[in-house]
């Protein structure tokens, strides 16, 4: 930023934009009496205010125009749904008598990484694949997961909440050595009910 720029940026009253900005994204809460009987801040909050107001504005009639997913695409997940109930490889899990050998198939798995991706709110999940030898305890393996996200959520925040519940599950109910989970947001969607709604 320039000098110039630095120095538009700040109010007369020595407030800065941004202040402001955070100030109204915070709901004006706590209230701040200074800025709140400031002519120049109130008139700053105003605008920002408009601003912000014809942003999401324009954003929703971008997303109204947008079209529904088409019945290929949920054909699509479906077609993946379908493809994950094959058992598939077979994942070993430890026990303590060397003489027991337990396994879970990976389609279990993979249903089991597709609910718990599926529960979040504005998510669905389009494809779960794990690569990698999954059949030797210990070997590292990647876990790769397709999405689609609602149009008024933040993708990257979207995808760490896939990665972070994918880890959890995985954790909790496998004994696989996950070396990394991507997740790799393919579409967005119209927003939906919430998942919890009645």
């Amino acid at each position: 930023m320039t000098a110039s720029n630095a120095s538009s940026d700040v109010l007369d009253c020595g407030r800065t934009i941004q202040e402001l900005s955070e100030y109204l994204e915070a709901g004006r809460s706590p209230r701040d009496p200074e800025i709140e009987q400031c002519p120049e801040c109130l008139n700053a909050l105003e605008s920002l205010s408009r601003v912000g107001d014809l942003s999401r504005d324009l954003f929703a009639a971008d997303a109204a125009a947008l079209p529904e997913p088409s019945a290929g695409w949920f054909g699509g997940i479906l077609d993946q749904v379908a493809a994950e109930l094959r058992s598939g490889r077979d994942l070993p899990v430890r026990h303590p008598d060397p003489r027991v050998r337990i396994t879970v198939a990976e389609g279990a798995v993979r249903t089991l990484l597709r609910s718990a991706a599926d529960d979040l709110d504005g998510v669905f999940i389009g494809r779960t694949r794990i690569i990698g030898d999954v059949e030797e305890l210990g070997a590292p393996v990647t876990i790769d997961i397709t999405a689609s996200v609602a149009w008024d959520l933040d993708a990257r925040a979207a995808a760490d909440d896939v990665r972070r519940r994918v880890a959890e599950v995985v954790e909790r109910h496998t004994d696989l050595e996950v070396a990394a989970i991507d997740v790799t947001i393919e579409d967005v969607h119209a927003p939906q009910p919430r998942k919890d709604a009645s």
